[in-house]
């Protein structure tokens, strides 16, 4: 009888594991979607002009995931930026080579970064090709900033709390 006591109570003690394992798996996933509420990004045409809609997150930020070089990876859109700057530690998975040092002025300050290139850029159904990038050694997550070498190259729009990309 006492094995059976024994057994029961490590039945409920691994339910209530199994419940706090699901709930934690849920609330990541809800948090997640809060900070890029643009995971799968929808992509529609609009005459022969792709167009991609962007919701701001609840930080007001525009986030979104795409692919550099066939790779998934996190945009952060930054006017700001001049060029698109990757975390230096993420060059070789993306298939990017450092190039010419350079000073670069960032939030930051000043700091030393190497220029690059990125062969394939793709948000949504929009693809760039040969898109201006920096390598930067000074960013140590994995969120990409999304600067004006890809926004230069197409129309942008804010309405709301939505950002509107269009293929020129």
């Amino acid at each position: 009888m006492t094995e059976q006591k024994s057994m029961g109570k490590w039945m409920i003690v691994l339910a209530w594991i199994s419940a706090f394992g699901l709930l934690i798996m849920v609330f990541s996933e809800l948090l997640h979607r809060q900070v890029n509420p643009n995971a799968s990004p929808d992509s529609s045409q609009v005459g022969n002009r792709i167009e991609v809609r962007l919701k701001q997150n609840r930080a007001g930020h525009y986030v979104t995931s795409g692919f550099i070089n066939g790779t998934k990876v996190t945009f952060l859109v930054d006017t700001g930026a001049t060029d698109v700057a990757v975390p230096a530690h993420l060059a070789s998975r993306l298939q990017m080579q450092a190039g010419r040092q350079a000073l670069a002025s960032t939030a930051n300050g000043v700091v030393r970064i190497n220029e690059s290139r990125i062969d394939t850029l793709r948000i949504g159904d929009i693809v760039l090709n040969d898109v201006e990038a920096n390598l930067n050694p000074g960013m140590q997550g994995d969120e990409i900033l999304l600067g004006m070498s890809v926004l230069r190259q197409l129309e942008f729009t804010q309405r709301g709390d939505w950002l509107i990309l269009r293929t020129l």
